[in-house]
């Protein structure tokens, strides 16, 4: 069996222990409020995750992208919810094929306008779906901003043979950037907006809040008004969701990248083997791209495509070919970027390889 010693860098690692942790206790936050947990799989993309997620009780999965949800077939997901604005005509065949190997797909209607195209999709489809509609709650990406605008989606919807409304979402990845002393007053007023909304076109609608900053929150604060949540980077953990958003102990981050310093050109500075092909151009709000898993004062501060810049406190205890761990600021990316990651048992022992199966499917 293979150990961390064996592996070339960079390398992904995937904490099995942690990894383990972190779904179960989503799941029990879920399970103890009386809500379905419908992860999205954007961060993880890989069909053992899902599959756990599933065992655990995961209702069903939600994926950004039509291959996502064909990547993740294998898990025996019998639900799905496509969270994207599908317009392409092109992929109406495929949006069949999904649909007639699941019990439910449900797929998204994110404005009036993306409405205009969404309905001759769905008439190409030409078999029924389930419909959830888009609310902006403050990110400023998709999402109806006025509730007349709703009340107008939900009759079209509503009025067409091949689609049944069944819900409103939202992503409120704004949460990332908010004081986390105000969470509970920043979940109470996004479940009244949703809440309100819903009950003027019906209150048997379902309500799906989704973001791993807010979730178990949400979960928290339900109290019969919410039906899931739909969080994603909580099952390995970053820099946003540690540092930034303070919603995960550091000892629960269960992905880190390992990588080998390659230079150390000055006193202040070294190179490692890991840029910006491997942690992507992502960074926190203090412009850092990864630290030190181990604790130690190291900061990726800049990056290029094959090196990551390294300083700080603790760099006079680097030398060149040390390895070294490090926890990404953006976990998602991360994975997107990589073909496979090690999965790390006890003493270090590598459990596993799997192959990240939805890499790439961006379309």
């Amino acid at each position: 069996m293979s150990t961390l010693n064996d592996l070339s860098t960079p390398s992904i690692l995937v904490h099995e222990d942690r990894l383990e942790r972190n779904l179960r206790n989503m799941q029990q936050a879920c399970d103890e409020a009386g809500i379905a947990l419908r992860p999205h799989i954007k961060t993880h993309k890989l069909v053992p995750v899902a599959r756990r997620q599933l065992e655990l009780g995961a209702k069903g999965l939600t994926c950004a992208k039509l291959g996502e949800a064909e990547a993740m077939l294998p898990s025996g997901v019998r639900e799905i919810f496509l969270a994207h604005s599908l317009v392409d005509l092109r992929q109406a065949p495929r949006i069949a094929a999904l649909a007639g190997q699941l019990d439910e797909l449900r797929l998204a209607v994110t404005s009036e306008a993306h409405l205009e195209a969404f309905l001759p999709l769905v008439r190409a489809v030409d078999r029924p779906v389930s419909v959830m509609i888009a609310v902006d709650t403050g990110l400023n990406r998709e999402g109806i901003r006025e509730d007349e605008s709703a009340r107008r989606i939900a009759e079209a919807i509503i009025a067409e043979p091949l689609t049944t409304l069944v819900g409103f979402y939202t992503h409120e990845g704004q949460f990332y950037g908010h004081d986390h002393s105000q969470r509970t007053s920043d979940v109470a007023a996004l479940l009244d907006r949703l809440c309100a909304l819903r009950d003027t076109i019906d209150s048997r609608l379902d309500v799906w809040p989704g973001c791993s900053v807010s979730a178990r929150a949400v979960a928290a604060a339900a109290n019969g008004r919410v039906q899931a949540v739909r969080p994603g980077a909580y099952v390995f953990g970053d820099l946003s969701l540690t540092q930034n958003a303070n919603v995960m102990p550091w000892d629960d981050v269960a992905l880190h990248v390992l990588a080998t310093v390659v230079d150390k050109p000055t006193e202040e500075l070294a190179l490692i083997d890991a840029g910006s092909k491997t942690f992507s151009s992502d960074k926190t709000r203090a412009s850092i791209s990864a630290l030190a898993a181990d604790g130690r004062h190291l900061e990726v501060f800049a990056v290029n495509e094959e090196h990551g810049y390294l300083r700080g406190e603790d760099l006079n205890q680097v030398k060149v070919g040390d390895r070294i761990a490090f926890v990404p600021a953006h976990v998602c990316t991360v994975i997107n970027l990589a073909d496979d990651v090690q999965v790390v048992g006890p003493d270090n022992t590598i459990s596993a390889v799997w192959p990240i199966d939805a890499r790439g499917k961006n379309q």
